[in-house]
């Protein structure tokens, strides 16, 4: 049995703690068996926005003639774009497993962990120890008990990015975030889309304005079916079948070449032998920490997707780094009360922080509220943008309390807002008392603002 300094189970945001523990001239153990770099640089955020680039390329060039610029697509090698992107990818996992592999200070394994004790992990044929322990070993997607599933070829977001063909239909299960985003960089490569979901809107986590708006515009550019639980899927003449029901029991059938699992993500404590060894989990199987990230068992953190907290690259690498402050000087720091933003790389793009006005309304909060349309600005209109807008939500007294946009750049825009929550005072007054560049499309975000 060796004993380390530290041992990091997880090489996605854990390896930032991983290497500011090392750097300090500690001995490091990093244990993963899948590719370096988490799910987001593998099978996540990194490879879904390298391919919805090309998607939005994509959609630009068959959308230009409103611009009075007539052009076409030839061809789109599809092929080529996947195998380059994963390429990338596959190159910066590399380097990042060369990194550790040149480190006289880490030690990487390779293989699946489970915990025989609570600070003693078998790797393979070995075990090893250590006081102080971080667990950021992720999630995977959540397979749900489907009829037939188990008897199929299917895919999930894993095989979406990295297929090895196009299919012609493709048949989503799941209205969220990652069907969107795929949806959309599948539609403009070609693909016939259609979404099953079970709720009334898409993106149902999403302030309620702006889950109708993109379930608005998904509805003209895909075939979605709401109200609709896939309860059977199958293989018929050389495609897949995918049953689903609504809530009267009435059945309806789709058909596809590919099915998509897309019903959200669990986290993989059970993989690691947690609970036998006394972890407290939620109901949903995630690994509980208090306000410095310590698990139950003293010395032992979790951040990431496995944490209670957010599932989000962002927020694990924000974790990352009060997990590592506390490790250093023994629980000094707090992860506090955030307001994690977000944001979907669908189109049009949508980023969001704070509440949405269906939470407010059940906290009995009062507020305010206002909505500018990205077409009543310069950068609008010359974008000729008629869908996106920005929507606030305040308190009377100008305190921030939810900004919800959906529109080109959403991503980009909602960051003044996130600075004001997060770093300034949080007020209104931050966006509306701060000179924005004319005509950039930052002022519809002010132009919201000003409206309170």
């Amino acid at each position: 049995m060796k004993e380390f300094d530290l041992i990091v189970v997880g090489a996605g945001s854990g390896l930032d703690v991983a290497s500011g523990y090392a750097n300090r001239g500690n001995d490091v153990a990093v244990i993963e068996p899948e590719p370096l770099g988490g799910t987001c640089l593998n099978r996540g955020c990194i490879p879904s926005k390298m391919l919805i680039h090309r998607a939005d390329v994509t959609e630009e060039i068959r959308g230009s003639e409103k611009f009075g610029v007539k052009a076409e697509i030839n061809d789109i090698d599809f092929n080529s774009i996947i195998q380059e992107v994963n390429s990338e990818v596959s190159k910066d996992a590399e380097n990042i497993r060369k990194g550790l592999e040149n480190s006289d200070r880490h030690t990487l394994y390779e293989e699946e962990a489970e915990f025989v004790d609570k600070k003693l992990i078998e790797v393979g044929d070995k075990q090893i120890t250590s006081e102080k322990i971080v667990v950021a070993a992720g999630s995977r997607p959540f397979i749900p008990p489907i009829d037939g599933l188990d008897k199929i070829d299917y895919w999930t977001s894993k095989e979406a990015l990295n297929p090895d063909h196009r299919p012609e239909r493709l048949v989503m299960i799941g209205g969220g975030y990652i069907s969107l985003e795929l949806a959309h960089f599948y539609d403009a490569m070609g693909t016939n889309v259609t979404i099953l979901e079970r709720g009334d809107k898409l993106l149902k986590r999403e302030d309620r304005d702006i889950s109708g708006k993109i379930t608005e515009i998904a509805k003209r550019r895909y075939n979605v079916n709401l109200g609709l639980s896939a309860t059977e899927v199958g293989e018929r003449d050389g495609e897949k079948i995918v049953v689903a029901e609504t809530e009267d029991g009435e059945e309806k059938e789709f058909n596809g070449d590919e099915i998509l699992v897309a019903a959200g993500r669990v986290p993989n404590t059970d993989k690691l032998n947690l609970e036998e060894q006394g972890f407290e989990t939620t109901d949903r199987g995630f690994l509980k920490t208090d306000e410095h990230m310590e698990t139950n068992v003293e010395g032992v953190y979790a951040l990431g997707d496995i944490a209670d907290n957010w599932m989000f690259k962002h927020s694990a690498n924000y974790e990352a780094g009060t997990v590592y402050r506390n490790i250093v000087t023994d629980n000094n720091y707090e992860i506090g009360q955030v307001e994690m933003p977000h944001a979907v790389f669908t189109s049009p793009q949508i980023a969001s922080i704070g509440k949405t006005e269906q939470e407010l309304n059940e906290d009995g909060t009062d507020y305010v509220k206002s909505k500018y349309d990205y077409s009543d600005t310069g950068m609008g209109m010359a974008l000729k943008e008629e869908e996106g807008y920005v929507k606030l939500l305040a308190s009377e007294e100008g305190e921030i309390l939810g900004c919800h946009i959906i529109g080109p750049e959403a991503s980009t825009l909602i960051h003044e807002v996130i600075v004001s929550v997060q770093s300034g005072s949080g007020n209104i007054s931050d966006i509306k008392d701060a000179i924005h560049v004319h005509p950039a499309l930052s002022e519809v975000v002010q132009r919201a603002f000003n409206q309170i």
